[in-house]
C-alpha cells in the first residue's frame, strides 16, 4: 500500500508564492505523482503530473507558466511549486499516484491519494 503526505499549504496574499511537498512512502517501484485541487463546490481538477523518472511532466492550462513540479527519488518528495497565486488557486490541493501520467490528469487514472491540504489565497 502507498501511502502519500501532503505539506506546506496555508494563507498567502495574491501574488504570492508557496511549496508543497509530497512525501511518498510503502513501495520500492516510483510511481508518476499527480497534483490535484478542489475548491468548495466544484469538481477535483488535475492540475500538474510528473512521470516517476522525473523526465515528463504535464500541467493545467489555468496554472502554466505559474506552477513548477519537481522530484527528488532519493528522499521518495514531490514538490508543487506555486508562484503569481490567484484568489481563484484557492483549494484543497492533493498527490495521487500512478504508474503512468494519466491523459488530460484525469483524477479517474490516479490509484492512491493523500488526504488533502489546503490553501487559501487571500488578502
Amino acid at each position: 500500500q502507498l501511502q502519500l503526505v501532503e505539506s506546506g499549504g496555508g494563507l498567502v496574499q495574491p501574488g504570492g508564492s508557496l511549496r508543497l511537498s509530497c512525501v511518498v512512502s510503502g513501495f520500492t517501484d516510483y510511481h508518476a505523482i499527480g497534483w490535484f485541487r478542489q475548491a468548495p463546490g466544484k469538481e477535483r481538477e488535475g492540475v500538474s503530473c510528473i512521470s516517476s523518472s522525473g523526465g515528463s511532466k504535464i500541467y493545467a492550462d489555468s496554472v502554466k507558466g505559474r506552477f513548477t513540479t519537481s522530484r527528488d527519488n532519493v528522499k521518495n518528495t514531490v514538490t508543487l511549486q506555486m508562484n503569481s497565486l490567484k484568489p481563484e488557486d484557492t483549494a484543497v490541493y492533493y498527490c495521487a499516484a500512478t504508474w503512468s501520467c494519466p491523459p488530460g490528469i484525469n483524477a479517474n487514472g490516479m490509484a492512491y491519494w493523500g488526504k488533502g491540504i489546503l490553501v487559501t489565497v487571500s488578502s
